[in-house]
């Protein structure tokens, strides 16, 4: 055999291979090794600076550093966070487009929005919670109860007296409150606030009487005294405060409402694509930095695997379209 000969034959046969590799899916394999071959957008569909927004720089970093490519955060806010997510629905499914998400961006916002132009669950490809973080409900130091179950005890004697301010109609403190009254069957009375400075602030000038809030905004006040803790809305107490109650524990069994951030991609994004950045995310949540700057900002690492989150989100959105069928909350 001569050498030409023998080069023709190795090319018909590496044909022949690479033929069969493509019917055997090699081609995903391929896709996930030279994934990402350029930068990738992490849409954040809420303003800079707020939790959400930091969350996802620090997940960007972490892959940015880990799969040697660019990972650009991008703040696309508006409309609850409907404008950044639809953006990313309607992106092209190959990993390189991804939204932060969260508990009101994928699971009320279904719920409340009835012109919602994405569905939370059929566009969108779950990657990975990046981390929790609970609610606190707080009290000024004013109001005559030292725990929940004496709140409850005292909204039910005085049904819409009391006054609770939240951070924004229909966010996730909000929505934790009206959870809290159809499960522990009390009247009290919304006040919105735009963001949770001005809501801290009424609260501790006793405008207000009691506060729903994410914890990371809240714990400085708890731990200088200026409001009083009454419980977290996690299963769970929360590590860097284990001394709150959580509201089952107070009274509420089966109360639950965790503040996720997470990645999702388009609906049909590969799943070798989903696979790599969520064990990327998992390893760098194992790393003690990473790990450090997630407790620092009140949040727990997570790093579940896809189908494991793709529950939790239609779990999330069950749970709250029941709660705003049973108590007719709308947005102010």
């Amino acid at each position: 055999m001569t050498a030409k000969t023998t080069t023709t034959a190795r090319r018909t046969l590496l044909r022949a291979g690479t033929a069969l590799c493509l019917a055997a899916g090699c081609a995903a394999t391929w896709a996930q090794a030279a994934y990402p071959g350029k930068p990738v957008r992490i849409i954040v569909p809420y303003p800079a600076g707020g939790t959400t927004d930091i969350i996802a720089r620090i997940a960007a970093n972490q892959l940015t550093e880990r799969l040697k490519q660019s990972f650009i955060v991008e703040n696309k806010a508006g409309a609850s966070g409907a404008i950044g997510s639809l953006a990313v629905a309607q992106a092209a499914p190959d990993g390189y487009t991804l939204v932060m998400a969260t508990a009101s961006s994928h699971g009320i916002n279904s719920a409340l929005q009835k012109n919602l132009p994405y569905d939370a669950v059929k566009d969108f490809a779950p990657i990975t919670v990046v981390a929790n973080t609970p609610n606190i409900i707080i009290a000024n130091p004013g109001v005559p109860v030292k725990n929940l179950k004496e709140l409850i005890a005292l909204a039910k004697s005085e049904p819409g007296k009391l006054n609770f301010g939240s951070t924004s109609a229909g966010g996730s403190p909000h929505m934790s409150a009206e959870l809290l009254k159809m499960m522990a069957g009390i009247d009290m009375t919304h006040v919105p606030y735009k963001g949770a400075a001005p809501m801290l602030t009424d609260l501790i000038g006793g405008q207000v009487q009691i506060g729903f809030d994410n914890l990371p905004s809240s714990i400085g006040f708890v731990k200088s005294g200026k409001v009083r803790a009454l419980a977290v809305t996690t299963a769970r107490r929360w590590p860097g405060a284990p001394d709150i109650p959580t509201v089952a524990e107070s009274g509420v069994p089966g109360y639950e409402v965790s503040g996720w951030f997470g990645l999702l991609a388009p609906a049909g994004t590969p799943r070798e694509i989903l696979d790599k950045i969520q064990s990327t995310i998992a390893e760098a949540v194992k790393s003690p930095d990473v790990a450090k700057q997630l407790n620092d900002l009140g949040a727990e690492p997570v790093a579940n695997k896809p189908d494991v989150f793709a529950q939790e989100i239609r779990d999330d959105v069950e749970k709250w379209r029941k709660v705003v069928q049973t108590t007719g909350v709308k947005l102010d």
